[in-house]
């Protein structure tokens, strides 16, 4: 195989690409580097805080808890003439509290159920009461590719989508004695 240049008289050189030698055009092979791009330019769902208690407030000095929906995702893409499927899958989440504290994890958290012990969930106490935060999550996916139903191989790299922050205002519980 060998790479095949032409320059035209009087003109600019042309790369005519890969070609063997004898005569075919040779097709480049589809590496990790070029399926990473790929899956970089592929659109993935924005993830969406969702946090409990709901609503768009909590207490201050009280477990406020967080989760995201995210699934694994099917594609199937072109590159370079070949058939490349795509198995993209969440990895890793990044909260962001809006407080400049952050907390990574390798789950999407789940929602609130009676009887869980607090640890099992993404959790995070404000210690500043009347003010209003922006939490945010960043999911990060990685991938395993093949190309024209050969076997998978996973792709080296990462690709983080970042979700939009939401409005969560921080406020002060206050006791009240009720009569009978």
């Amino acid at each position: 195989m060998m790479r095949q240049f032409y320059t035209p008289p009087g003109g600019v050189e042309e790369d005519r690409g890969f070609h063997c030698l004898d005569g075919n055009v040779a097709t480049p092979a589809i590496t990790q580097r070029i399926v990473l791009r790929a899956l970089k330019r592929i659109t993935l769902p924005k993830p969406k805080m969702i946090i409990q208690p709901p609503g768009g407030k909590t207490l201050v000095n009280f477990d406020t808890l967080f989760h995201t929906e995210a699934d694994t995702i099917n594609r199937s893409i072109r590159l370079l003439g070949k058939r490349v499927d795509l198995e993209i899958s969440p990895a890793s989440y990044v909260w962001h509290h809006g407080d400049d504290s952050t907390q990574t994890t390798s789950t999407p958290g789940i929602e609130y159920e009676s009887g869980l012990p607090m640890d099992s969930y993404i959790s995070h106490q404000y210690v500043d009461a009347d003010v209003t935060v922006h939490p945010s999550v960043d999911v990060s996916y990685t991938a395993r590719y093949r190309v024209n139903g050969s076997s998978w191989m996973s792709v080296a790299g990462t690709v983080t989508r970042p979700g939009p922050a939401v409005d969560l205002r921080i406020v002060e519980g206050r006791t009240v004695l009720l009569g009978r």
